[in-house]
């Protein structure tokens, strides 16, 4: 078994009617990197994503986690294990305050005589001190982006999938959000893997990028090599206008 490999999905298939949204793709996600996954839309990434994380089943393919065959486990058995998730749009319990929501999360690993300190750790790490007797439902996008991930880390993962998490954010919201996912990354040693369309969030964090159009692995690389990518160009990223 590869110990330097996280995720393992390979010739994943999932078909809605005669459609194949997502069409015998493979890739890796090694431990510690910052991984993205991105393609225009209908491409299938949220499709994908949601295969991973176990919201639908693919008809083909495999899906392997820390060496654990997961492809028809259930989402909280995955979370179990160590894999989290945020979503587009934000799913917060609105007439909580933040402190219970991260507590929900806390509660998949730990007891009653220990949740309250993983709780405050994570309030502390997401920044969110100030806003934790907030009720949810009174809070800016910004702020829930940030108690979505308190939650989902307060489970302990060590992989976090986030779905399109910088979507809604301001320049300098969005700055922000990237150095709290780099310090996660770093200080935590928890991989991530984003699906984005904010170029400058995947080009910014990401040290590795699958792309997918039609529902299919068109590219494979770093930033640099993506970007300088011709298929990707033209499928993604928009025909380049070259000087002489």
């Amino acid at each position: 078994m590869d110990t330097t490999s996280m995720l393992q999905v390979s010739n994943l298939t999932v078909q809605f009617g005669s459609l194949k949204a997502v069409n015998n793709v493979s890739f890796e996600i090694q431990r510690g990197e910052i991984f993205a996954l991105i393609g225009p839309n209908g491409a299938g990434k949220t499709t994908a994503f949601n295969a991973i994380s176990g919201l639908l089943f693919p008809q083909a393919g495999q899906i392997v986690f820390k060496g654990t065959d997961i492809t028809k486990l259930m989402p909280h058995k995955r979370c179990k294990l160590g894999m989290a998730r945020t979503f587009q749009v934000v799913r917060a319990f609105n007439y909580m305050t933040v402190e219970d929501v991260v507590r929900v999360g806390a509660y998949n690993r730990q007891g009653e005589d220990t949740v309250a300190a993983k709780v405050d750790q994570m309030i502390e790490l997401c920044g969110l001190g100030e806003v934790r007797q907030r009720v949810c439902g009174d809070l800016g996008l910004a702020t829930l982006r940030r108690v979505e991930l308190a939650r989902a880390l307060a489970t302990e993962p060590e992989l976090l999938l986030l779905d399109e998490s910088g979507a809604g954010l301001n320049t300098a919201e969005l700055a922000s959000f990237m150095d709290l996912l780099r310090k996660i990354n770093r200080e935590q040693n928890i991989t991530l893997c984003i699906v984005e369309h904010l170029m400058q969030m995947v080009m910014g964090l990401s040290q590795r990028i699958v792309v997918l159009d039609s529902g299919e692995v068109i590219a494979t690389g770093t930033p640099h090599e993506i970007s300088n990518n011709q298929k990707v160009i033209e499928a993604y990223l928009g025909k380049r206008v070259t000087q002489c």
